[in-house]
């Protein structure tokens, strides 16, 4: 948290005075055995978001992101303030990516059952997995709630299901490493490479 502070602080002057002028956005988010938990990020999008558009799925070129939350996100710089989650228990560095209610409700029950006491991650193979989540969509041509509930939501479920039955400290450290890497250089294509055995997908993971 102190590493990142010089650079949270010159974001949140920048928010400040910028867009909405909000500085943070907390978004209700299912964690850990189902409780939930408000997680933190600096504010990209407009403040009613959530009742306009495609609600908490977020689409391509999405005329609710402000100018400045096109930066963060594709930088993933928005998710500093997540550092705080992690300090006061919600999340972990590495876990599944804490969903919405809404979104979390497309994965199927089997794969809740067995994933959902996995502390929740800053990053996680899901975060890998679906950085192009948006363009993906977008590029289907299909409404955005169909293809989510019947692509996406199941392969999610996969992932992180994979993630628990391998998790190590280990696979923590590529999963951290390649994170780092896909932000440098977002077309890199690593994931076969450094996971192997990670279930496939026609679109996802070829």
């Amino acid at each position: 948290m102190l590493a990142f502070l010089p650079i949270g602080l010159v974001l949140a002057i920048l928010l400040r005075f910028s867009g909405e002028g909000e500085i943070f956005y907390r978004q209700k988010r299912v964690g850990r055995n189902g409780k939930p938990f408000g997680v933190v990020k600096f504010a990209t999008m407009l403040k009613d978001s959530p009742s306009l558009g495609t609600g908490t799925i977020t689409q391509k070129n999405d005329p609710r992101v402000l100018p400045m939350g096109r930066f963060l996100r594709k930088t993933k710089l928005n998710e500093i303030p997540q550092l705080w989650n992690i300090f006061v228990g919600d999340m972990s560095v590495v876990g599944p990516r804490p969903l919405t209610k809404e979104t979390r409700d497309y994965i199927p029950k089997e794969i809740l059952d067995e994933i959902q006491d996995v502390q929740p991650g800053l990053s996680g193979i899901g975060s890998i997995v679906f950085r192009d989540e948006e363009t993906i969509i977008h590029e289907s041509g299909e409404d955005y709630h169909t293809f989510y509930a019947r692509e996406i939501a199941p392969y999610k479920g996969a992932v992180e299901l994979w993630y628990k039955r391998n998790r190590s400290f280990f696979l923590d450290m590529k999963i951290i490493f390649v994170t780092l890497w896909v932000v440098v250089m977002p077309s890199s294509k690593v994931l076969p490479k450094f996971f192997p055995d990670l279930p496939k997908h026609p679109i996802f993971n070829p």
